[in-house]
């Protein structure tokens, strides 16, 4: 869906919208069941359709939908308000969805999915392509929304690039590496039906999931709840196709936002910058205080826009710097030394470099200390 909702100014508008949002899902929801159509069991079986689904759903979507699409519809508005509003869009379709296809679904889908292999597109139950239009919607909906949100944020992804994409699905789909599969589904409900989760999700069901890939096994697991607890189908598929997409939204917010974050300090110390190549040297020594430790994300982060910036905007890059193992302090203190004049902006960068991980920590203070003493000229 790349459409920004439509809103009258009517104060009784609410169901002339309703209309329009349902309008809009079952156009979509045609538009994937045309896709499923051309699945074959081992497609879904194998978990080869959410290969194709990643390109049916991203390859036009990145042609069209850039800073200046969202620029052209809210024009002026700061991007945490956008992200706001698309991520209750995406979370009211995936509702609207849930209860479109919640009525199909029977106890016996999860093992039919299990035993799939070999047939045909025409072939594949009915039953199954039910469950696959769901998941596929919701995952294409995820998707677009995590998209749109890096694209707000002006976080560079380039679908097409493996990282990039596989960076995108992550985020869009909540993927954390090493967690058990009922602890995956289970964080992915809401706490009142996480009972009914943990008593269902075992024997053949679970044996279906764990025969599909990493990521169709995630979404299998995520969605398997709807399909086999009798009576409360409809209202619990409703329920949790809006709470993985509020949840999805959010984690993407959250992501992208702090990386938006990193890339505005980066590209602000390089700005500020009066000797980048020093700066260079004295960023990757702060973040290296903690020798023994691992690197922060955001640290990591910072240090390679930092890398970019200096060298998009000065036209600096020192192989010397890429080639370090292990910094010597000693080596970092003579390029400071051998610098003359007014080096504020190399203490500020450090100042700046050292919080971006959270509070500074007493081996950052130390550098931080020393770095003010050598910088002090009078």
């Amino acid at each position: 869906m790349t459409d920004a909702p439509k809103h009258t100014t009517d104060s009784d508008s609410d169901r002339s919208d309703d209309a329009a949002d349902r309008k809009v899902v079952e156009q979509e929801q045609a538009a994937i069941r045309d896709f499923v159509k051309g699945l074959s069991g081992d497609d879904i079986k194998s978990g080869n359709w959410f290969t194709k689904l990643a390109a049916h759903a991203m390859n036009t979507y990145t042609q069209k939908v850039d800073w200046k699409y969202f620029q052209d519809r809210y024009a002026g508005v700061p991007a945490d308000g956008i992200v706001d509003q698309r991520i209750k869009m995406a979370a009211r379709y995936a509702a609207l969805e849930g209860g479109l296809s919640a009525g199909a679904y029977t106890a016996a889908v999860a093992a039919t999915i299990g035993s799939l292999g070999g047939a045909s597109p025409a072939t594949v139950p009915a039953a199954v392509a039910t469950v696959t239009v769901d998941v596929a919607f919701v995952t294409q909906l995820q998707l677009r929304l995590a998209y749109d949100i890096s694209v707000l944020y002006r976080v560079p992804l380039d679908v097409h690039d493996p990282d990039d994409l596989w960076k995108l699905i992550r985020v869009a789909l909540t993927i954390k590496s090493g967690e058990a599969a009922n602890k995956t589904v289970s964080k992915a409900v809401p706490l009142v039906v996480r009972p009914l989760v943990k008593r269902f999700y075992s024997g053949s069901t679970l044996a279906a999931g764990r025969a599909l890939p990493v990521v169709g096994r995630h979404l299998l697991q995520r969605n398997v709840i709807k399909i086999g607890i009798p009576l409360i189908g409809v209202p619990l598929s409703v329920l949790l196709n809006r709470y993985t997409t509020l949840v999805a939204g959010r984690h993407a917010r959250a992501v992208f936002r702090n990386e938006a974050r990193v890339i505005e300090l980066a590209a602000g110390i390089s700005e500020r910058s009066r000797h980048p190549q020093l700066v260079l040297w004295v960023a990757w020594l702060v973040i290296r205080a903690n020798a023994k430790d691992k690197i922060a994300d955001d640290e990591a982060l910072l240090m390679r826009h930092l890398v970019r910036s200096v060298r998009e905007r000065h036209e600096v890059v020192d192989e010397r710097l890429a080639q370090v193992v292990d910094i010597d302090p000693a080596d970092v203190w003579k390029r400071v030394d051998a610098e003359p004049g007014d080096l504020g902006d190399v203490l500020d960068a450090a100042q700046r470099v050292a919080t971006v991980d959270g509070d500074v920590n007493a081996r950052e203070k130390a550098i931080l200390v020393e770095l003010q003493k050598r910088c002090s000229r009078d």
